[in-house]
């Protein structure tokens, strides 16, 4: 890990008393109320902080809102979650995307259940053992809900980082140096209490970075550290963090193939490992790059009485992390007896609602169904 630079760490140090302190004490005055979060001073629940910020991964806060509180009712704690079904929790997590999150949230939850009891390991080493949890994601656990003193680095903070200290390395080369950095704002231990508010550190600049040191317009004025900030000063925050050109993935092209049976649809579940594993889809054929109709056309499922495929004006588009896709969507109707295809069911679309569905294949069942 590259070390402070000489001028970055004696501004650090130089200011290092009263950054954590004005941190907290904004904190204290300005914190967010998020379902996840306890009230002032009472200790945080592991399984929620775990849970929040498994969803939190790639998605903002208002998203996440809803979906926490439905796990929340389901399942009120880890135990409850482990001894749940993983197509259960693929059903309650559809809509929310990156579905490996899913899966390893159910893994996990069986892995605390079966090898700890149903209670979160107490240390960042041990829960790093566990299935879906990297470094961030321990720190914010242990620091949020067992008070060690360590600072999960999250987009946000990475931010408010970056600008503070005008870190001009691009992302995601300054990942180290922000984290670092982000460490000389952990807040000092209470007197008389062994508790550093490292929980309180880390949200502290997560809220920071989420409602003041925003992307665009930050409202520098109303920031606790805007007489400390280097970029501020320099009059370029909104160019931090620094960032390497983004690599755009290639078109990727297929088509979907919408058969239904009355009022029923024809569904299949993906493969366990691999893009959107274990959801539900409707048949189709390979998304590649070189896809043109008349090949994805030859992947449509045999089904008696279908001698011709009806092509829907329009495509349905939806762009993934490495890639954008675009789909053709066919459609056929069978008569009330015609048996699935090996590895199909039929499933009612009043139903719908349900199954596992990606956003991708909510589209495309939406537009072949005129929904």
């Amino acid at each position: 890990m590259p070390s402070l630079t000489a001028s970055k760490k004696r501004t650090a140090t130089e200011h290092g008393a009263s950054r954590p302190t004005l941190l907290l004490d904004w904190y204290d005055r300005h914190r967010r109320r998020l379902p996840w979060r306890p009230p002032a001073g009472e200790r945080a629940d592991p399984y929620r902080v775990w849970l929040s910020e498994i969803m939190l991964q790639q998605t903002g806060v208002k998203t996440v809102g809803p979906y926490f509180e439905k796990f929340l009712a389901r399942w009120p704690d880890v135990a409850s979650l482990g001894r749940a079904s993983q197509d259960d929790v693929l059903r309650m997590w559809a809509g929310l995307g990156y579905y490996s999150r899913a899966r390893n949230l159910h893994a996990c939850a069986v892995a605390v259940l079966r090898d700890h009891g149903g209670v979160f390991p107490d240390t960042e080493e041990g829960l790093r053992k566990l299935p879906g949890i990297g470094p961030y994601t321990a720190a914010a656990i242990g620091a949020i809900a067992f008070d060690i003193r360590t600072m999960p680095v999250d987009g946000n903070i990475e931010r408010v980082v970056s600008r503070l200290f005008a870190v001009e390395e691009p992302l995601p080369q300054a990942k180290p140096l922000i984290q670092e950095l982000a460490s000389t704002l952990l807040g000092p231990t209470r007197a008389g209490d062994e508790k550093s508010r490292a929980g309180d550190s880390a949200q502290a600049l997560m809220d920071l970075g989420s409602s003041i040191c925003t992307p665009k317009k930050p409202a520098c004025a109303l920031c606790p550290l805007n007489d400390d900030c280097v970029a501020r000063a320099r009059g370029d925050q909104e160019t931090f963090p620094r960032k390497a050109p983004k690599k755009t993935g290639i078109l990727r092209r297929g088509a979907a193939f919408i058969v239904t049976r009355g009022d029923e649809l024809l569904v299949r579940t993906r493969s366990e490992k691999g893009l959107l594993g274990g959801m539900t889809e409707v048949p189709g054929s390979e998304w590649l790059a070189g896809q043109d109709d008349k090949a994805a056309l030859k992947q449509a499922p045999a089904l008696k009485g279908v001698t011709r495929w009806h092509r829907k004006v329009g495509v349905v588009t939806h762009v993934f992390t490495h890639f954008p896709l675009e789909l053709v969507i066919y459609t056929a109707e069978v008569a009330t007896r015609t048996r699935a295809p090996e590895g199909m069911r039929w499933v009612p679309v009043a139903t719908l609602a349900d199954e596992a569905l990606p956003n991708v294949m909510r589209k495309a069942i939406a537009h072949g169904l005129d929904l």
